[in-house]
């Protein structure tokens, strides 16, 4: 069920899911305030929004403008709906003026305070840190707003759960959301035995957990903060040390003097400094070197990486290809690598070309690129990794699935390593069959799922004569996948068909794509 969800899923892009997620909490919000049942009044919700909307927009335009970057008016208007949930809305003119300080500050913060081009905090997180702080210090105490999280609120937890998973399940982080939320939960759920004195298990206990859950803001922390993909190390383990992080400080806010708590949007900065020591990654100019077709369907793009590009083969990278008028999928993909780590400066990726009657707007624009052209990679990232040690694996690649699979054995053969490999490759057709020749030249042995007889194929290579690959078919050609780690890279359909076979495996990672 969740690989056919990220089939629906990955059709939009995350900056445009975030934004349709928070944009239809925001229009609950407005009808359950309409009942009372949320602190902000509909006027101030819908004047707080506007204020919030064009201050953040007009600094995200001039400062793009400046920079010569295409300006993205989904990341305004998401920082923007994040801030009302976290502000105190007003209609006041001292309240207007906060909130309007948050919204500049929170997009000033994603040029200033960068490294290498990637934003450091949260920018919605910094911006109502930076002005509750302020508050509390006494520097502005005359600003009507501050930092209220009134989000976390019973009425608003099922939307924010429900709007939230989607967003989650699109970025793959619900087990990492899941961590934050059972520490912050249960730290504060001890905070509050402490902190009471008469604490009673029995009564107290479930007192103290629907507070914890149904009357604090980490669900919306959680799964529209915490989940950023912009601001999180690259490896899970990472991601779950953060989160863990974060879920402390949220849980238990820790007092600084007599002014002001170290909790929520605060603890979440701590975080993002936390993920930034796990990894000093930053943006990466690539200049296109060439173009050639691999398959009659699928495109072949070499890059000459300028600057200091580390992955590990297995990972995937965001390019980011300005161009106008951008689709609902907006102006980044992320594209698997193929190139090997020791191909360095070198770097290639891959992609099909799909629908060529209306193919998308980012499909046009890398389509147009010539050679000469630079393109921004905002670094790498990913768990789709060989485990260590000499573990049996098995790889299954359906078109040009195929491309973190080229990278991991290129590397075992320039690191000289044997290893029990085989790889299930699933194509429609014999010419589909992308980086025939690199992967021949590795001496894995291969099944070959196709309709039609591949000519020529060397002594290692199987053809499954024509049968579709199912779980029975999967088993059938693999007999011992009980024993293998087995990795599987294509469309979220096939993974869902493969999936009673999957569950036999020694363990199983997934690389799933939707296209472009």
């Amino acid at each position: 069920m969740r690989q056919r969800v990220l089939a629906v899923l990955g059709a939009v892009s995350m900056y445009r899911l975030a934004l349709s997620s928070l944009a239809i909490l925001a229009g609950i919000a407005l009808i359950l305030s309409l009942f009372g049942l949320v602190g902000p009044s509909p006027l101030e919700l819908v004047v707080s929004f506007v204020v919030l909307a064009v201050v953040i927009s007009a600094v995200d335009a001039a400062a793009q403008r400046l920079l010569h970057l295409p300006w993205r008016v989904e990341s305004s208007l998401v920082t923007a709906l994040i801030l009302l949930f976290v502000m105190r809305p007003g209609v006041d003119g001292p309240a207007l003026i906060g909130l309007a300080l948050a919204g500049a500050i929170a997009s000033i913060s994603k040029y200033l305070i960068a490294w290498r081009g990637r934003h450091i905090f949260n920018p919605a997180a910094f911006g109502a840190a930076v002005v509750s702080i302020a508050g509390a210090f006494g520097a502005f105490e005359w600003l009507g707003t501050s930092a209220s999280w009134w989000v976390g609120t019973a009425a608003m937890a099922i939307p924010v759960a429900v709007l939230g998973l989607a967003v989650l399940w699109r970025t793959e982080k619900v087990r990492v959301v899941l961590v934050f939320l059972l520490i912050a939960v249960g730290t504060s759920v001890v905070r509050q035995a402490v902190q009471s004195q008469q604490f009673d298990i029995e009564f107290a206990l479930p007192t103290a957990l629907s507070f914890a859950v149904l009357q604090s803001p980490f669900l919306f922390l959680g799964v529209f903060m915490v989940s950023e993909p912009l601001t999180s190390p690259p490896r899970r383990w990472q991601q779950f040390w953060v989160a863990g992080v974060v879920g402390v400080l949220a849980g238990w806010p820790i007092m600084i003097g007599d002014l002001f708590t170290l909790g929520q949007e605060r603890a979440l900065l701590i975080g993002n400094l936390l993920a930034l020591t796990f990894a000093l990654r930053g943006s990466v100019r690539l200049t296109l070197e060439k173009r050639e077709f691999i398959t009659p369907t699928a495109q072949e793009l070499t890059f000459r990486a300028r600057g200091k590009l580390r992955f590990r083969p297995g990972q995937y990278l965001e390019l980011d290809v300005p161009h106008h008028r951008p689709d609902a999928r907006g102006t980044r993909r992320e594209f698997s690598i193929v190139s090997a780590p020791a191909d360095l400066p070198t770097l290639r990726i891959a992609y099909k070309n799909g629908d060529q009657k209306h193919p998308s707007s980012y499909k046009r624009a890398l389509a147009a690129a010539e050679p000469g052209t630079v393109l921004a990679v905002t670094g790498t990232w990913g768990d789709f990794l060989l485990p260590k040690g000499e573990a049996p694996v098995l790889m299954v690649a359906a078109g040009i699935g195929v491309t973190p699979f080229v990278s991991q054995l290129r590397q075992l053969q320039a690191d000289g390593v044997k290893r029990d490999v085989v790889l299930v490759y699933v194509a429609s057709e014999a010419s589909e069959l992308a980086f025939r020749t690199e992967l021949e030249a590795t001496g894995v042995p291969t099944i070959v799922f196709c309709r039609d007889r591949p000519e020529n194929l060397p002594a290692h290579w199987t053809w499954a004569q024509g049968v579709r690959l199912d779980a029975a078919g999967l088993e059938r050609v693999v007999p011992d996948i009980a024993a293998r780690h087995t990795f599987i890279s294509g469309p979220p359909r096939l993974i869902a068909d493969l999936a009673p076979a999957l569950q036999k495996a020694h363990s199983v990672t997934t690389d799933a794509f939707a296209g472009y």
